[in-house]
């Protein structure tokens, strides 16, 4: 079985891409120190888990997800219990993907959905396995009314193969923006699990996003775009009626754009809350500036030679160099008393 997904990249889709492109590059201009950098993950991560869970219907609002995040507690309720299972996943996913280990298969599939689903379910069957039975899918509001009938549990598993035989073909080749949007519409669409689909699928986007290039996917939430307008997201993403009715005539092209606006929504985010994380700029005195010009102009500085263009004592001239050691902008040559100091090239 072959998947060949239909979708047409509109003057949108590029336009939004292209200023994806450009929130990278504005976010990775930065200088994040790493505390700095560690803050943004605890809180993209925070967001992440409340958005995806808060998706699902989880009633935590975000204060009671972050303190619950950062307090352990003995007994936990199923709300608290979903909202610590997709953040320990996460945390998981990030690791895998930090030590290169990271790899798309219905295994890590089924892996991930195991951890989210982990003491909300009672069968084990349904818990880091593909379903094995049929699911419907009804309206929230009216539960005897059914909007979507996933393909059925026979199916399930060459569908969900033949997914990932198409993603992994084309990593490197297509847009990973365009690839992660494709996998997340049609995994929710297979439907592979009893439970747990969303959650599943929106953590192994967020891993093919990092995997394709999208380096940052550690400190943004798309989730939180999805949560901002629940109805929508819905729409965009499912399908109404029988899925062996639609699959011939299913376009991906609508929801490519309604997900590149997600991403480009919240990197916009992250960029507006950087200059309060960013690394201050290291502030130089006069005398520091003074010995700058004079390297720059003389090409070198000895000790001697800046004994002689100030008045500053011993001491405080061995701590101007050691700075302007420390930030990098000067190297020291040589050793002992013939130790001279030139401008560093910067890479």
């Amino acid at each position: 079985m072959t998947w060949q997904p239909h979708y047409t990249i509109s003057d949108k889709l590029l336009f939004t891409i292209r200023e994806i492109g450009q929130s990278i590059g504005e976010i990775k201009s930065f200088s994040l120190t790493g505390k700095a950098l560690a803050k943004l993950e605890l809180q993209a991560r925070e967001l992440s888990a409340f958005a995806s869970t808060s998706i699902e219907g989880n009633p935590l609002a975000l204060t009671d997800v972050k303190h619950l995040l950062k307090n352990k507690k003995e007994h936990i309720r199923d709300t608290e219990r979903e909202v610590l299972n997709y953040n320990k996943a996460l945390q998981n996913l990030h690791a895998v993907m930090s030590a290169g280990k990271f790899k798309l298969n219905i295994a890590t599939l089924e892996k991930i959905q195991k951890q989210v689903v982990a003491g909300l379910m009672d069968s084990p069957v349904d818990i880091g396995h593909l379903r094995q039975a049929p699911v419907v899918i009804r309206n929230p509001r009216k539960v005897d009314e059914f909007v979507f009938l996933p393909p059925d549990a026979i199916d399930v598993r060459n569908l969900t193969q033949a997914m990932f035989d198409f993603i992994n073909a084309y990593i490197g080749k297509i847009d990973p923006i365009i690839l992660a949007g494709l996998f997340h519409r049609q995994c929710v669409i297979i439907h592979p699990f009893m439970d747990g689909n969303g959650r599943t699928t929106r953590l192994l986007t967020t891993a093919i996003l990092g995997r394709g290039g999208l380096d940052l996917f550690e400190i943004f939430s798309f989730e939180n775009y999805y949560n901002q307008n629940i109805s929508r997201y819905f729409k965009a993403v499912g399908l109404q009626g029988d899925y062996y009715d639609l699959k011939d005539e299913i376009d991906f092209s609508n929801w490519l754009e309604y997900f590149a606006d997600g991403i480009l929504d919240e990197l916009r985010r992250v960029a507006k809350a950087l200059p309060d994380a960013q690394a201050p700029k290291p502030r130089l005195e006069p005398h520091h500036k003074k010995l700058l010009d004079y390297i720059t102009e003389q090409g070198s500085i000895s000790q001697r030679e800046y004994s002689q263009i100030s008045s500053r004592s011993l001491a405080s001239r061995k701590l101007d160099l050691e700075k302007l050691l420390d930030l990098k902008l000067i190297e020291s040559v040589g050793s002992g008393r013939g130790t001279y100091y030139i401008r560093k090239q910067q890479s």
